[in-house]
């Protein structure tokens, strides 16, 4: 969103900046595509940070609501409280789990929506100020991280396999994995297996991935448009690149309200939807 500054004459080019801009703070270099070893402290940090102020909000809504006539934060909290409520009522029809899955969907969908949120920072206010304190490499929203939102769908994943061995039983779970979807045939066993096996991959990938995918081509138009104000910054002439400058990024930021809000709203559903599946008898 914010203009690139470079120093004059000596600022880096265009591919280096977004090279700089997309390498993430680790505990060490990363020497292979997947490497378990390395993590991604940016990420880790400003995840558990924004997911603490979530919590914080949510336990001061809590905290102040009254019976009365509600604030405006008050009003808007019941309003999104009771939107993921309606939302799990019509997918899962147990009571019981409900009380945990509701809760759930709603932690998930602000989570989510306060990481997307990051994309809103100039593209480099954070990571000037980290240079200040030594840290060369930055990069502050954590869903656009393909590790974090692998990780948030594995998590959704075990917890659909968690509420499959609840509400079936053990043995009634490993029976569908064998018996669905083309029925409790001895030959058909090996092709159910593997077709569960690959919806259950399917869906943590797909999960995951659509999340990332928006959200790193969003973090990447940021960038692209700050390299407009750079070269304005850089050159000191070409008025057109600094009024595309402010006019694209503002065009953008308000198309992103609706894309971070409408990521979040999908992962939750999905959330949801997945959950409730695992209630589900084949």
């Amino acid at each position: 969103m914010a203009a690139a500054e470079h120093a004059a004459g000596s600022g880096p080019t265009a591919g280096e900046y977004i090279i700089h801009h997309l390498t993430h703070l680790q505990t060490r270099k990363q020497t292979a595509i997947v490497d378990f070893s390395v993590f991604n402290l940016d990420s880790i940090f400003f995840a558990v940070l924004v997911g603490s102020l979530g919590c914080f909000l949510m336990w001061r809504a809590a905290k102040s609501a009254t019976s009365g006539v509600p604030g405006r934060f008050q009003a808007a909290v019941e309003i999104l409280v009771e939107m993921v409520e309606n939302q799990a009522k019509g997918i899962v029809h147990n009571a019981t789990s409900r009380k945990l899955v509701s809760p759930l969907a709603l932690t998930v969908f602000i989570w989510i929506f306060l990481m997307n949120s990051m994309d809103f920072l100039p593209v480099d206010l954070l990571p000037k100020v980290g240079e200040l304190f030594g840290v060369h490499y930055l990069r502050v929203v954590p869903t656009a991280d393909l590790s974090v939102t692998m990780g948030l769908s594995v998590s959704v994943l075990l917890i659909c396999l968690v509420y499959n061995v609840k509400i079936k039983g053990f043995g009634g779970w490993v029976h569908e994995l064998f018996a669905a979807p083309f029925g409790d045939k001895l030959l058909l066993y090996p092709v159910n297996f593997l077709m569960q096996v690959i919806e259950f991959v399917a869906k943590t990938v797909s999960h995951g991935m659509r999340l990332f995918g928006n959200m790193y081509a969003g973090e990447l138009i940021f960038m692209l448009i700050a390299l407009m104000g750079g070269a304005f910054a850089l050159s000191g002439t070409g008025i057109a690149l600094f009024l595309g400058h402010i006019i694209a990024g503002s065009v953008w930021a308000i198309f992103h309200i609706l894309i971070i809000t409408l990521q979040a709203f999908v992962f939750m559903m999905l959330t949801l939807v997945y959950v409730g599946q695992a209630h589900d008898a084949h």
